[in-house]
């Protein structure tokens, strides 16, 4: 009988060697006691009192057993109609919006499939297109454009192996939102090769314009949106997002869902069945309101006080600060943590993002103040003390 200490060592699966823990969560995890956390996207607002009310009642008073896979059709039927020619049947009430974009991957990738990504975009891209077995390309989005979409840049990327394309709007980590014509131009693009669109509207509700950014699902068929309420509610612990698209990948997402899940919490289920009342609209609009005022005192801060420049968010909740002068982001982010502020080089959401730091805004102007001033004593010191 072989000893225990000749036995092999443990070896994950070639499909996940390499990938490691974000950045934001490895300046998180190193970071000091009391270290200003402009890195991390999770609103430090309550869940609006009608949810939290809600839930509580139905801890009380109700049986709260599964749900069917695919969700409460009272809550799918609400889903679907923020998005035009959905039937409840086309969505998926997922544990977050975080499982949706797994889903959606593993549903529509197969070994060798080319997928097409935002640079710079969200860390969980590539690692998930990476399990599903797919090849990660990319598509700029210009830092010398203020990581405006390039629809030139975007043909230029496309080829008869892109299989899916994913897209974010409003952007993490830019901020930045997808125009109707930036929409219609990626739409006749894809038109030409049938590629699958993911739409990852997670931040749709969190927008400093006008109106609602538009959704690509408007303008293309072959679209599977991902959307959720952890941002725009400040609902992330209570996982609860979705999945909506064509019947029949929804129908393969379905399966995967329920080996992986079987269902989303059914108390949040039910408690999300008010964010589509007047009081939760409301809620909705002041949370927007209270960031959008947060956005404004960064920024100004920032030009002020630091004596630099900031990319101006549209929507979500960051903003990029250009440190171009200072040095490599992935230094600069580390000379600010041993000054108690995280934040999150660019580097970490792809190549076209060096030279940025991506910070947040989901703290009180109070604390933004501190972040600052204390951004500020280390941009002194390394100025005294080059890198």
């Amino acid at each position: 009988m072989p000893m225990k200490d000749s036995w092999p060592a443990f070896q994950p699966p070639r499909r996940l060697r390499g990938i490691q823990k974000s950045a934001i969560r490895q300046l998180f995890d190193r970071a000091p006691t009391g270290s200003i956390n402009l890195g991390l996207g999770e609103p430090d607002l309550p869940t609006p009192e009608i949810v939290r009310r809600t839930a509580a009642r139905i801890v009380l008073e109700e049986q709260n057993g599964y749900t069917t896979h695919a969700g409460l059709p009272a809550l799918r039927e609400l889903i679907a109609r923020d998005y035009a020619d959905l039937s409840p049947d086309r969505v998926i009430v997922t544990a977050g919006s975080q499982e949706a974009l797994y889903l959606a991957l593993m549903t529509l990738v197969e070994e060798g499939d080319k997928v097409l990504l935002p640079n710079p975009g969200f860390v969980a891209y590539p690692a998930i297109v990476r399990m599903a077995g797919g090849e990660a390309s990319f598509y700029r989005l210009p830092a010398s454009r203020d990581f405006a979409f390039d629809p030139d840049e975007f043909r230029r990327r496309l080829d008869r192996r892109t299989k899916v394309v994913v897209l974010t709007s409003p952007s993490n980590p830019t901020g930045r939102v997808l125009t109707r014509e930036d929409l219609i131009a990626i739409a006749r693009a894809l038109d030409e090769i049938g590629a699958w669109i993911i739409s990852d509207e997670i931040y749709r509700e969190l927008y400093y314009l006008p109106e609602r950014p538009p959704s690509i699902s408007e303008f293309y068929e072959r679209t599977i949106v991902i959307g959720g309420l952890s941002k725009a509610l400040s609902m992330t612990g209570w996982r609860l997002g979705w999945l909506c698209g064509p019947a029949d990948v929804v129908s393969s997402a379905l399966v995967l869902h329920g080996y992986v899940t079987t269902c989303a919490s059914t108390i949040a289920q039910k408690a999300a069945l008010v964010a589509w009342t007047d009081e939760a609209s409301r809620a909705r609009a002041q949370i927007r309101a209270t960031f959008r005022a947060r956005r404004d005192h960064l920024l100004e801060m920032i030009v002020d006080r630091l004596e630099r420049r900031a990319i101006v968010p549209e929507g979500a909740f960051y903003t990029m600060l250009d440190v171009r002068a200072d040095g490599p982001s992935w230094t600069i982010a580390e000379h600010l943590l041993a000054h108690g502020v995280i934040t999150v080089p660019g580097s970490a959401f792809g190549d076209e993002a060096e030279g940025f730091l991506r910070l947040s805004f989901c703290l009180n102007e109070e604390a933004l103040a501190e972040g600052v001033s204390r951004m500020k004593s280390a941009f002194q010191s390394l100025r005294r003390n080059p890198a």
